[in-house]
């Protein structure tokens, strides 16, 4: 269905794709995993004409096409789904899938409620765009790709936000597509997703296919060998470090005592100091709507915050940070960076609030650098502008900014979202020197695997309600599943 032969693309002096060979037949989904920056967007966006390649060609069902443009990309059966959302905010949902079709819109109208009700997903089509969470914008970019009917359909993060539920539907869909001829490109970081529904997996590392075959040719490991530098026996796993919390005549950095507002009612927990706390719970439960309150973007309609026994409650934003709290939000392309400025300057625009406008540009620097090495921030100079980066490299960016506070605690919303295996055993390892630090997070996660591994405690929000905590000698897959789900029924159930 598609040939890439010899792709090569430069930006600037920035060698992003070094001659890619790569071929998609029908009824294949092809994996294609990397590192932040390895190529796998950029590759994409020359097969949709987004972008032109520098040399090398492309054939699409045997005949070669030169000068691909989006409009002719989608003529010829060609659709990305992309991983950041580019929907129009003030139109409905429903004018958002019908624009741009040529067919009928009630007809239109008519499949897309099908579609939807295939899925069992919830999305009214009378909803303005700007209203949805950052999985239901998913889930409508999902929906205007299948609607199109492609014969190759790319998919690039399509889970990052998404539910248990809501991956398992699509999987399904995926699974209806390549039995009918569809030829599917997955990107994806998360590599038991690679093993649940690929036919092949290709590895890019550094503008390059360093390994490509059939799944069932690959272990996990292998997976992860392909994506380490040469040389680098690292594993991608972190060495993270579980503990019980030693709370005897300690106080909580953290208390949050029952917390009303849009969303969520009677929230109560506590994190001590050096913990990992998750909220655990589907999307739409209202764990962001706590984060938010609790940080000052939202107010609460009644309870309280305390932080280090200090009462915080309804604090700014400011007042927050400055209390020592802070937050990496969810959504970062609205929310976390500065698309225009410089990386420079989106690690340390909180540090120059702190300490005024007239911070001196060698603290700047050296701040800056620091937390490039320390994450791994793939970069060619601080002056790079944000939007230059990479989407796993722009969240790194953030979190470097919430490190360079010293908080006693941070918020951390989906913080791996759109990130790559070896960057995250980078992240985690930095969360484990913050608990080593005496540091205290309170985790939000979508990812099953990611929030039982981490947190020493977990906190299942359900319908915005907090009723189910579970110790560490009660966390486990299953019981983090149940209590999302508003099933799980006490510690009797620890070993299910």
């Amino acid at each position: 269905m598609v040939r890439l032969e010899g792709i090569r693309k430069s930006f600037n002096r920035n060698t992003v794709l070094q001659g890619i060979t790569l071929e998609l037949n029908e009824s294949e989904v092809i994996s294609i995993i990397g590192g932040n920056g390895a190529g796998k967007s950029t590759l994409m966006k020359i097969l949709t004409g987004i972008y032109q390649p520098d040399s090398g060609t492309i054939e699409i069902s045997g005949e070669r096409a030169g000068n691909l443009n989006p409009n002719s990309a989608h003529e010829r059966g060609i659709y990305l789904v992309p991983q950041e959302p580019l929907l129009f905010p003030n139109m409905t949902v429903e004018q958002n899938l019908t624009i741009g079709f040529g067919k009928n819109k009630h007809e239109v109208k008519e499949e897309s409620i099908k579609l939807i009700r295939e899925l069992g997903w919830d999305l009214d089509l009378k909803r303005l765009a700007a209203t949805l969470s950052i999985a239901e914008q998913q889930q409508l970019e999902i929906i205007k790709g299948l609607l199109r009917k492609s014969k190759v359909l790319i998919l690039d993060e399509p889970t990052s936000t998404l539910t248990f539920s809501e991956t398992a539907a699509l999987f399904k869909v995926i699974e209806q597509l390549k039995n009918s001829g569809v030829g599917i490109f997955y990107i994806t970081h998360r590599l038991d997703e690679v093993f649940q529904i690929s036919t092949h997996a290709v590895i890019l590392r550094d503008g390059q296919v360093t390994l490509k075959g059939k799944i069932d040719e690959f272990t996990k490991d292998m997976l992860i060998q392909g994506l380490l530098p040469v040389g680098n026996e690292a594993h991608y796993e972190s060495r993270f470090e579980k503990r019980m919390a030693e709370r005897q005549g300690e106080e909580a950095v953290l208390k949050v005592e029952n917390l009303v507002g849009d969303g969520f009612k009677n929230i109560s927990f506590e994190v001590y100091k050096g913990e990992v706390v998750g909220l655990a719970g589907l999307v739409g439960a209202g764990r962001t709507e706590i984060a938010e309150a609790i940080y000052g973007i939202n107010r609460m309609k009644s309870g309280k915050v305390y932080l280090d026994g200090k009462d915080i409650t309804n604090f700014s934003i400011n007042q927050a940070m400055n209390s020592g709290l802070a937050y990496i939000p969810e959504d970062r392309f609205l929310h976390g960076v500065f698309s225009i400025s410089s990386v420079r300057h989106n690690i340390t625009a909180q540090i120059i609030k702190r300490h005024g406008l007239f911070t001196k540009k060698k603290l700047e620097e050296q701040v800056a650098n620091r937390y490039i090495d320390r994450l791994r921030i793939k970069v060619s100079s601080q002056d790079d502008e944000m939007k230059s980066l990479s989407g796993g490299n722009q969240q790194k960016t953030v979190i470097a900014r919430a490190l360079s506070m010293n908080p006693k605690l941070i918020i951390m919303d989906e913080p791996t979202r759109g990130i790559d295996a070896a960057a995250r055993g980078d992240i985690y390892s930095i969360m484990t020197e913050l608990k080593n630090q005496g540091i205290s997070i309170l985790l939000i996660s979508s990812d099953l695997e990611e929030i039982e591994r981490i947190s020493d405690r977990i906190y299942a929000v359900y319908q915005g309600t907090c009723d189910v905590c579970l110790s560490l000698d009660e966390i486990n897959a299953a019981n983090v599943m149940k209590a999302a789900f508003g099933t799980y029924e006490g510690s009797d159930q620890a070993d299910v």
